[in-house]
């Protein structure tokens, strides 16, 4: 049995104009539903329980303080997915169709009509800044850490890389960022054999493996000293390959599409201004950049910053080696540390609304 719950949402309508036949949202729940409310969105390839790790009574995310609500994102495996559904080939699934969904979850299943916050890591982030756009009043603070309102030029390069490693191993080519790939009229029916799944997941890990963590965390070796890899080869082995072999590769292409269009001013009233997307967030928002992450630089977070109202956006910088990870799954605690810290701030110095 699930340890989470699912809620149906029917034939749901997405951004683009087509239907998402028989969908649902996966969640789980923490605390009382009397608490004032947290959302926490799960992030790329990300499920449930993976989330679970900033959560705890010697947290800031404290279940006997809030009522935290962790989310699954479309194609994640728990959500509505290539792997658990009918729907092949997936529609296009947007950050504006995972926060819609969200939103309907908590006003009419849970009957939450206002968060104390929203946060997350990764695409977990680019949902939070959705939420701080779509729904400005509904939040009094959001925290995204290691993410971006808007998916750069460079992280889509990035995102062309793995994906292109992964399709390749049933002879397909992308079709461009945020396009799909190409294949041939009546073959639009998504089936991988055993090999193809095998040889284009390895693929997409050590692709993918350059980019999770910094130059410096391998130059330092950390691999080795936080997660015991005996080489460079074992981490590639048992912790990348491993990784991505759990995973199944329909899934992961529908959510790496969400990431590579992510972009919060490509919905009502901002029609592709950013910087009015930006300074149309109400809530306290603190952007949590790390000062070494290759897909979110915090260069891209200053920017985001400084489109936001003087009294509404914080930048704070990871002071870590870890790249991306310095917002993620704990292996590095000084790091879960700093990040807990500056949640306990914000929640603390931000009035209810």
């Amino acid at each position: 049995m699930p340890d989470y719950e699912t809620y149906d949402l029917g034939d749901f309508g997405l951004q683009n104009g087509e239907t998402l036949p028989g969908a649902f949202i996966a969640y789980k729940t923490f605390g009382e539903p009397s608490l004032p409310a947290v959302l926490y969105p799960s992030w790329y390839s990300g499920s449930i329980g993976d989330n679970e790790w900033l959560i705890g009574e010697d947290k800031t995310l404290n279940p006997s303080k809030y009522f935290i609500i962790i989310t699954a994102l479309f194609g994640n495996g728990q959500s509505i997915s290539p792997s658990n559904s009918s729907n092949s080939p997936f529609p296009h699934i947007a950050f504006y169709d995972n926060v819609r969904a969200q939103h309907q979850l908590l006003t009419q299943k849970l009957g939450i009509k206002h968060l104390r916050a929203v946060t997350g890591w990764s695409m977990g982030a680019g949902q939070s800044f959705q939420w701080a756009t779509q729904y400005p009043d509904f939040m009094d603070i959001c925290v995204p850490f290691c993410g971006s309102a808007k998916t750069s030029l460079h992280n889509q390069v990035f995102l062309e890389g793995v994906k292109s490693a992964l399709i390749a191993a049933k002879g397909l080519s992308s079709a461009g960022s945020g396009k799909g790939r190409t294949e041939a009229k009546g073959q639009e029916v998504r089936t991988w054999t055993d090999e193809e799944r095998t040889v284009g997941l390895k693929a997409f890990a050590r692709n993918y493996a350059g980019w999770g963590f910094s130059q410096a965390f391998y130059r330092e070796k950390l691999h080795e000293k936080f997660y015991n890899a005996n080489n460079l080869e074992d981490f590639m082995v048992n912790f990348w390959e491993a990784w991505a072999l759990s995973k199944d590769p329909e899934n992961l292409l529908v959510m790496l599409q969400t990431w590579q269009s992510g972009d919060v001013s490509q919905q009502e009233p901002y029609n592709g201004d950013f910087e009015r997307a930006m300074a149309a967030i109400k809530a306290k928002t603190l952007v949590l950049p790390s000062k070494t992450d290759l897909y979110f630089p915090p260069e891209d977070s200053e920017y985001e910053v400084k489109c936001m109202n003087q009294d509404v956006g914080t930048l704070d910088i990871f002071p870590s080696i870890w790249g991306h990870w310095a917002g993620g799954p704990p292996g590095n605690m000084e790091d879960v540390k700093w990040l807990d810290e500056r949640l306990a701030k914000i929640f603390r110095d931000t009035p209810t609304a």
